[in-house]
């Protein structure tokens, strides 16, 4: 009792110092692979500030990555889904791969300027869910409008989700909340390493429509089901629109990066194994370690992992990042969530 009161007021203390804010290092626990991945985990409703940690204590723990999450947080440096505020982002700037999550962010420049400068050298982005529109600058006096969504300017159209991930936000495709998506590998990309030991895909995100272009290599069809169940029957007046893809983008002196790109990714998105070890595949390519992707690599879970259903509001509260520092901590720290707004009464 009286060490469960001592973490209880350990925990407590951490909950009200901003100095425990960002980020959270995860050192490699088996042979280091000599890679090191910054996840960037802010967005309003798919919950991934559990997605994130999670996959990033997957890498660490059992494939030898050396991985960094940088968190939304308030100005008390709690997790705070889709919050404009990410310290931490220097982390990039000696990163060999970054994985983000975002969504209609407005960083500081000082924040912002690290994310540039990766860009700018062409560094590995492997982009899931909602980061297609994963800024939202309103001013386009502000050093860098260029990367909202909508950006107008001919020098970097559509902004960070067309120029880099290929897609902008195009709309939902079905009901979000209401109809699941099966993902199958085209096939034509079998034979893609990504895709490696990966089957049976179902995940709870409802689709998202997707407008491919010539510089995509597809991998992967979503087709919305009609219940949030695995064996769901299709939405025979949905017909299947790619959700996974590779392509490549060009830094400031011409280097490429490489890319590969997620409509999904919700924190129970990656419950279902092969969607959790294609993404895990997607990090290892997007480095250029595609010779070390295997079949029957460790993919569990560190920890205990039980995500929260996602929905705009519903993330945990009173959550610093430093809580889920080693590999013991559940994700998310806490089902402290936000209760549902009642949907008010039609006149």
């Amino acid at each position: 009792m009286i060490m469960t009161r001592l973490y209880l007021t350990v925990l407590a203390a951490l909950f009200v110092s901003p100095l425990f804010a960002n980020p959270v290092t995860f050192l490699p626990q088996t042979e280091p692979i000599g890679k090191k991945i910054v996840f960037i985990a802010s967005d309003h409703e798919y919950r991934a500030e559990e997605t994130c940690p999670a996959l990033a204590r997957i890498l660490a723990k059992h494939h030898g990555f050396e991985t960094v999450v940088c968190f939304g947080v308030d100005e008390n440096g709690r997790v705070k889904a889709g919050a404009s505020n990410v310290p931490g982002l220097e982390e990039l700037n000696n990163a060999d791969g970054c994985v983000i999550f975002t969504r209609f962010l407005d960083l500081p420049d000082d924040q912002m300027k690290h994310f540039d400068a990766y860009l700018n050298r062409g560094g590995p982005i492997v982009g899931l869910r909602t980061s297609t529109h994963g800024f939202r600058i309103a001013d386009t006096s502000k050093t860098y409008a260029k990367y909202d969504f909508r950006y107008e300017g001919e020098e970097y159209q559509n902004g960070f989700g067309h120029q880099v991930l290929g897609q902008t936000w195009v709309g939902h495709y079905g009901k979000n909340h209401q109809q699941s998506t099966r993902i199958t590998i085209i096939p034509e990309a079998k034979g893609h390493v990504i895709l490696t030991g990966v089957k049976d895909i179902h995940v709870q995100c409802g689709g998202y429509n997707a407008e491919p272009a010539d510089d995509w290599g597809i991998l992967t069809m979503a087709q919305p089901l009609m219940t949030m169940d695995f064996d769901g029957e299709p939405d025979t007046t949905k017909p299947p629109k790619a959700s996974e893809w590779t392509r490549e983008y060009e830094g400031k002196d011409g280097k490429k990066g490489r890319v590969f790109t997620s409509l999904y990714g919700a924190s129970e998105d990656i419950v279902n194994p092969g969607y959790r070890r294609m993404i895990i595949n997607g990090i290892y390519w997007s480095v250029g370690l595609e010779d070390k992707i295997t079949a029957d690599s460790n993919i569990d879970f560190v920890g205990k992992y039980q995500p929260n259903t996602f929905r705009n509001g519903g993330h945990a509260q009173g959550v610093v990042p430093a809580v889920y520092n080693g590999f013991k901590s559940p994700i998310p720290a806490n089902n402290d969530v936000a209760p549902r707004k009642p949907k008010a009464k039609k006149k």
